[in-house]
């Protein structure tokens, strides 16, 4: 694991050490091949608008998320052409909020 991963991956996370790597490149790929925008609604909320073709590997993924980062809450709300994600955390993890939206617009360059 780089430098870089290790600031991307929270504290709290239970993922083993060896397997964070994959799930941030399993987010990375979906975002490169499916995102249309991000929007930070709030310290504790952000928007994700994805391709309506993702909604499986959206899903699957966050289910997954959740498994090892609890604090997360994700969200769906799907339309013909378009999935919303609306990802939440408690007041105590809006650094892993604000550090997941600062790198998806910087490596993907969603608002």
């Amino acid at each position: 694991m780089t430098e870089a991963d290790e600031v991307r991956v929270p504290d709290a996370c239970t993922l083993p050490t060896v397997e964070q790597p994959v799930r941030l490149s399993e987010f990375d790929e979906l975002f490169a091949t499916a995102l249309h925008h991000q929007v930070r609604l709030s310290p504790q909320r952000l928007r994700w608008s994805l391709d309506s073709k993702a909604e499986e590997t959206a899903r699957d993924l966050t289910s997954r998320e959740t498994q090892c980062c609890s604090f997360f809450t994700f969200d769906f709300t799907a339309t013909k052409d378009e999935l919303v994600v609306e990802v939440t955390v408690p007041p105590a993890q809006t650094d892993v909020l604000a550090a997941r939206a600062a790198l998806v617009r910087h490596e993907h360059g969603a608002a």
